[in-house]
């Protein structure tokens, strides 16, 4: 009856507050971004400049979906020249108006204060704890992305089926916050784009990187260009060093820079010092951890070796990232090389939103981040936003995020038991046999 519905409805809470909410990624951003890549809206439209920032980060969360379908469902056109629709060409256009800069200048500003506001809570002896490793991303087949970004070479002249970009991400190991990242053609070594991510780095850090990484250069510089940078690696199996000081689990060690690099970059030293760690598998095998943490008063060498196993949360980050958001897609959408770029860039914006609103949501449960799903946050935020889309005001698709925190700790990732077998890449089952392009003359 009516009026036994009239008190319950007197009794519910009030609505949340939408404008409260856009903190994460407020309006002003955008219109930095814009402004500062010089993109910004003058004549009105009802996708402008600002409203395409949105649509961008929106094509990250709902890949299963059209361009088209992504505005209507989440009413991302601005109401008001009702006799206008909104065409699949025009959001073409309207996105090839933005560009790909204010997407990558959102995401550089976005991260470092995303990162800066709760850092306190997730160092490790006064450290931040970053890790950086190196991927792909599989793009559309386009004339355009196989001429910029080139694809894997094989055997036989053959090449990979779809063109590729290579990058390198510097993410923060406790949050899984995408700090910085340079992605490019696929040619491009990894070692030469974590180069570019040296400057970025923050002053009082430890990075961990893979054995990949293991250049007298790139480590040099990196402890050498901040104040109390440091990193941890694993060593080859043919590192040669010559020892100082110390045990065989715990020594000083000092390596020769070879005369390649020096010719490459001289202002590095003819040796350099590092300190060694030895670490034994479930099956006996020895191996050793670098780093530049010298002192073993404050830095115990069973603290490191632990610290080394979270380095795996990246390779996690780029499952999510290429999997998880991607959903059943090969590929990602755009067909232009700045298309490509802008929906890189808009797909990690998307990926650092939900990952600042699993920690924010981590802080207030007591509990790590990696306690709440990946994908349930995703699965989540996706459905919340269909259905309170069109009912929020314009320009604060990102807002209602911190809304769901309450929903994301409801259900924590249950304990898993411990692995029993190491962990390995399997082979993917192949139900067709695979097409291989020739490479062209």
């Amino acid at each position: 009856m009516l009026s036994d519905a009239l008190p319950l409805v007197i009794d519910l809470p009030n609505p949340p507050d939408w404008r409260r909410l856009g903190e994460h990624l407020p309006y002003e951003w955008v219109e930095a971004a814009l402004l500062a890549s010089d993109k910004a809206s003058i004549r009105q439209r009802r996708l402008p400049a600002q409203q395409v920032v949105w649509l961008v980060i929106a094509l990250a969360l709902y890949r299963h979906k059209s361009v088209k379908e992504i505005v209507d469902s989440l009413d991302l056109a601005l109401p008001g020249l009702a006799d206008r629709c909104i065409t699949s060409s025009a959001t073409t256009q309207a996105r090839q108006r933005v560009g790909a800069k204010p997407l990558k200048w959102l995401f550089e500003s976005s991260a470092i204060q995303w990162i800066t506001q709760d850092q306190d809570h997730f160092l490790f002896h006064g450290l931040s704890l970053l890790a950086m490793d190196g991927t792909t991303l599989r793009l559309a087949d386009s004339a355009a992305n196989r001429e910029h970004f080139g694809a894997q070479n094989y055997a036989n002249a053959k090449v990979a089926s779809y063109p590729q970009a290579r990058g390198v991400t510097l993410m923060m190991v406790a949050t899984q916050l995408i700090r910085d990242a340079r992605f490019g053609p696929y040619k491009t070594s990894e070692i030469t784009y974590a180069h570019e991510l040296l400057a970025g780095m923050p002053d009082d850090s430890l990075t961990i990187v893979d054995r990949g990484f293991l250049s007298a250069q790139l480590l040099c510089n990196l402890v050498g260009a901040g104040r109390n940078r440091h990193f941890l690696i694993p060593s080859k199996s043919n590192t040669k060093w010559t020892f100082i000081e110390g045990s065989d689990d715990d020594a000083l060690v000092e390596m020769t820079v070879s005369d390649a690099a020096q010719k490459k970059d001289p202002t590095l030293p003819k040796t350099w010092r590092a300190r060694a760690l030895q670490v034994a598998d479930d099956k006996g095998n020895i191996s050793y951890l670098l780093t530049s943490l010298i002192d073993k008063n404050a830095f115990k060498a069973a603290d490191l070796i632990a610290c080394y196993s979270r380095r795996w949360r990246i390779e996690t980050s780029y499952r999510e990232l290429k999997h998880s958001m991607m959903g059943a897609a090969l590929t990602l959408r755009s067909m232009t090389v700045d298309g490509t770029e802008q929906e890189i860039w808009g797909a990690m914006l998307a990926y650092n939103l939900i990952r600042i609103e699993i920690a924010k949501a981590a802080l207030e449960a007591k509990c790590e981040p990696t306690e709440i799903s990946f994908t349930l946050a995703l699965v989540t935020i996706q459905n919340e936003l269909l259905m309170i889309g069109p009912a929020t005001a314009q320009g604060k698709l990102p807002s209602i995020l911190k809304r769901l925190r309450e929903r994301l700790v409801l259900d924590l990732k249950a304990q898993r038991p411990g692995r029993k077998f190491a962990r390995v890449v399997k082979a993917v089952a192949q139900r067709y046999p695979q097409k291989r392009l020739t490479k062209k003359a």
